[in-house]
């Protein structure tokens, strides 16, 4: 388990914060993770990788000369927001373009597109490869599906070695594809991870048994087994991975680097056991294996498991790989010491000091509905606070367990960012699109950006200028809900928010068209939306990471359609006690 910690919330924040403390030599604190503290080669392009905290080494742990110029930092197990890989790549950025590299997951992919389209409309030359090398993932036939795991490195190395060696985007991208479809990975796992604050891993094997397949946050893979002897692990996982050679290649004559990935708590002196066997094997195989490496290089907290790699090179892949690098977890051959960067480091501190945004103009009537903006996200706080381990524990089900962190940490920023917003006399619409910015930059993930439309789109529809009626709150909500769906492409069925987000929606433009108030129609939507949310315990995931997992989690709801329930109606009680306050002064008056 997780044994050293804060506050969980807080945890990707303060881990970020230390490691940048203790590998200044490397990196440097910037918005949304960390980048190189040293100086590049001007009109180079930058490798930009990224994902979930968690699973160091990977990924700030692999920024230094010769590897990647900067990562994005999510929260534990979540994707980074697009505006986190975003502000990293603008950080990285040397003249030359931008590579972001990253595992293939639904999250991931979403919000390194978002900064890949807004960085290109900036005229910014960027491009992307997400890792696909988990062969238990997905059938040979559908590789585009598979997950991206301790894989990441073979593809990150080669790419960034391209770039320090002046290859333009086109040949830097051609090489980091060849990579890519050159590297096969396969794991076990013995015992799950535990997230900080948790009580329980996410995911158990029972005892005396293994998982086969299994993927670095607990997805399943292609069943269990018993437990073998070291040397028959290494014949599990060898023996997997040469049935699938890729195209053009035969195993005898050919050269690889093998990779025996440890996942978190198994030793390095057992993972020596099993690569002793995996040499064995290799060489009976006609195998000649090229700079073997035995470690932790992608890891999932305190997770009992191990992954075998297999990257197959060609001349091209093998001088790339062996190129120096200099990083905080890899280092390779000898880097000549780049100057650090003080002008960047000095920009960096000029830019958080003066990270002011101006606040447009508003009526007093906007301004007064601002404050109970403020008073509903506060309330949306409270309620979340109360069920963040609950909420953890529902998504440990069948998802990887950070949605209660991840929900508290966004909601937590969207307060800090409203008050700022009301203190500064925002409106309405500005308090909710500074929130929503908030929310998604800080808690990450598919939720964190769901939540942040879904702030925008209400802002978008009361504005700045009057009170905001009914109708334009029942718009607002209905233009979130059409967002959400458009960006997650979740229907209703799916076992998603979407499945509370739907009915609470279309309950609430029925009441409010009925000429009910705002707060009597929030109300009976609000009671449409729990009894949503219960009945998702009875859906299959057909989204997401919970989807792999859909028989675990029949008979228990969906976290995220659980927090969207418990949030609607903590905002409902703001609007009655508001009402009850303005009843009592009018009759006092």
């Amino acid at each position: 388990m997780t044994r050293l910690f804060n506050e969980p919330a807080a945890f990707a924040d303060e881990m970020i914060e230390g490691f940048v403390a203790s590998h200044g030599r490397w990196v440097r604190r910037v918005s949304g993770g960390v980048a190189r503290s040293t100086k590049s080669t001007p009109d180079t392009v930058a490798l930009v990788i990224g994902g979930g905290s968690g699973h160091y080494p990977a990924f700030a742990g692999l920024v230094g000369q010769g590897l990647a110029h900067g990562a994005a930092m999510g929260n534990l197990f979540a994707s980074p927001s697009a505006q986190q890989v975003y502000s990293v790549a603008k950080a990285a950025n040397n003249g030359a373009g931008v590579l972001l590299g990253y595992g293939n997951y639904a999250g991931d992919v979403l919000h390194f597109t978002q900064a890949q389209e807004r960085l290109r409309r900036e005229g910014i030359d960027c491009r992307s490869i997400a890792v696909t090398d988990d062969v238990s993932s997905a059938p040979l036939e559908e590789r585009a599906k598979r997950r991206g795991i301790a894989g990441d490195l073979t593809v990150f190395k080669v790419a960034a070695a391209a770039a320090e060696a002046g290859y333009g985007m086109d040949a830097t991208v051609e090489i980091a594809e060849r990579a890519n479809d050159r590297t096969r990975s396969f794991g076990v796992a013995f015992t799950g991870c535990t997230l900080p604050g948790a009580e329980n891993p996410l995911f158990t094997v029972p005892e005396g048994r293994m998982a086969v397949g299994m993927g670095i946050h607990g997805e399943p893979g292609i069943g269990e087994t018993g437990i073998p002897t070291a040397d028959e692990l290494a014949e599990l996982l060898v023996g997997k991975l040469l049935t699938e050679v890729p195209d053009g290649l035969q195993a005898r004559g050919s050269r690889v680097v093998p990779i025996l990935n440890g996942l978190g708590s198994v030793k390095y002196e057992e993972l020596f056991v099993v690569y002793r066997r995996v040499a064995q094997l290799l060489a009976e195989a006609g195998l000649e294996a090229v700079d073997p490496q035995v470690g932790e290089l992608v890891t999932s907290f305190d997770m009992a498991g191990t992954s075998l790699t297999l990257f197959w090179l060609d001349e091209e892949l093998e001088t790339l790989w062996n190129a120096p690098a200099d990083a905080p977890a890899f280092r390779r051959g000898a880097v000549t010491a780049a100057a650090l960067d003080t002008a960047a480091l000095d920009a960096e501190e000029l830019s958080a000091e003066a990270e002011d945004v101006v606040i447009p103009e508003a009526t007093d009537e906007s301004r007064a509905a601002a404050v109970r903006v403020l008073a509903a996200l506060s309330a949306a706080k409270d309620v979340v606070d109360a069920n963040v381990e609950e909420l953890g524990r529902i998504d440990a089900i069948a998802g990887d367990g950070d949605h209660g962190i991840g929900m508290e940490r966004g909601v937590r920023a969207a307060v800090e960012a409203a008050a700022d917003a009301v203190e500064r006399g925002a409106g309405a619409a500005s308090t909710l699109h500074l929130a929503a910015d908030a929310w998604s930059d800080r808690a990450g993930g598919t939720s964190g950006a769901l939540w942040g439309m879904a702030l925008r789109a209400v802002g978008d529809a009361i504005g700045d200028s009057s009170t905001p009626d009914a109708g334009a709150v029942a718009a607002g909500v209905a233009e979130a809900a059409a967002s959400i769906m458009g960006f997650g492409k979740a229907k209703v069925g799916d076992k998603t928010l979407v499945d509370v987000l739907v009915p609470f929606r279309d309950a609430l433009a029925a009441a409010v068209g009925s000429g009910q108030s705002l707060t009597d129609a929030w109300g009976a939507a609000a009671a449409v939306a729990q009894q949503a949310a219960e009945e998702t315990a009875n859906l299959l995931p057909l989204m997401g990471r919970a989807r792999p997992h859909a028989e675990k989690s029949l008979g228990t709801p969906d976290a995220g359609a659980v927090s969207m329930a418990l949030i609607v109606r903590a905002i409902h009680n703001t609007f009655a006690e508001a009402k009850a306050a303005a009843t009592t002064t009018k009759e006092n008056a």
